[in-house]
């Protein structure tokens, strides 16, 4: 599942004029992975309460970059687990640095794909994909992310 995600974030990378990756430095590594709910445990991050299946994946940080171009950096996370996340294998966490610290921007089963299309703020739409053929859009609303559409290979299509 990690290969999958990070290959869809890489092939959005090199498809859009984004600036280059951020190198984070361990106090905002840290600072980044509790905005999003992990602990550290040992030398790992574990955010979804796997209590230590064979399948499970701790966290990692898979991209930062500035998605929204404010000049500050966003993070995405990624943990794999079908303990916590079922069928999908796999849960994500988008953080961003703000003036007051990290914010969680948006989360929970899935995997990623950032899109080019965006909502308010310049905050880029996000498929969620998982089993299955038609998955949810969600756009950044000002507040928050909320479902705006369902698609499948970029074209409109209804859950069933």
């Amino acid at each position: 599942m990690r290969v999958l995600c990070l290959g869809v974030l890489v092939a959005f990378s090199a498809s859009t004029a984004l600036a280059a990756d951020i190198k984070l430095s361990p106090a905002d590594t840290a600072a980044a992975f509790k905005a999003a709910g992990f602990a550290k445990k040992g030398n790992r991050w574990e955010g979804c309460g796997d209590p230590g299946t064979a399948a499970y994946t701790p966290g990692a940080i898979d991209l930062v970059r500035d998605l929204n171009g404010d000049g500050q950096p966003e993070a995405v996370i990624s943990e794999g687990s079908s303990y916590c996340f079922g069928n999908t294998g796999m849960g994500y966490a988008i953080v961003s640095k703000q003036a007051a610290g990290w914010k969680l921007m948006n989360g929970g089963p899935g995997i990623p794909t950032l899109l080019t299309t965006k909502g308010a703020g310049g905050w880029p739409d996000i498929e969620i994909g998982g089993p299955g053929f038609c998955f949810p859009v969600e756009r950044w609303n000002g507040k928050e992310y909320r479902l705006h559409r369902y698609q499948y290979e970029g074209k409109a299509c209804r859950p069933r």
